[in-house]
């Protein structure tokens, strides 16, 4: 079966700066709804898209079309108080953006006395990526992935 719109590509990949350092790799398939529907870089979905299980892939990636170009706006500095005792430096939280009002993830940068730095950028904003996979599976899916937009477990739905 070739991938195509409406259907559920299970991949293994393996995602690396431009040096050649693993960022991330999946120890297990993952699987995303092939079609539009945010689950998959669009650039890589692009190239996915009528290749069949067995099928390797490699794309790299510019920050704008990975997770986009760092925005200085996004690092800020919050008071002490506002934290619980047990911070560390690289803990990552859910916060609204300052003018934006939208809910994103923040990862702790410094802790001093009374000022916690925060940055709202993800890790690899602003990074050109090399990403390849493997197509592992490839299948139709169900009328419910597809209302819902995403993959459901084994069993069906699951959030």
């Amino acid at each position: 079966m070739k991938i195509e719109k409406n259907t559920v590509v299970g991949l293994s990949f393996e995602l690396s700066d431009l040096d050649g350092t693993v960022l991330e790799k999946s120890d297990e398939p993952m699987e995303y709804l092939h079609g539009g529907y945010s689950g998959m870089f669009d650039a890589v979905e692009e190239k996915l898209n009528g290749l069949e299980e067995g099928a390797e892939l490699a794309v790299r990636l510019e920050a704008d079309d990975a997770f986009g170009e760092y925005d200085a706006e996004l690092k800020r500095s919050e008071p002490r108080s506002a934290f619980p005792s047990d911070l560390e430096v690289g803990m990552r939280f859910e916060g609204t953006g300052a003018d934006s009002g939208h809910t994103r993830i923040f990862t702790i940068t410094a802790i001093g006395d009374d000022a916690v730095e925060v940055d709202g950028n993800h890790p690899y904003a602003g990074k050109a990526l090399n990403f390849n996979c493997t197509v592992l599976s490839v299948r139709r899916a169900t009328r419910e992935e597809m209302q819902h937009g995403h993959v459901h477990g084994p069993g069906g739905h699951h959030h």
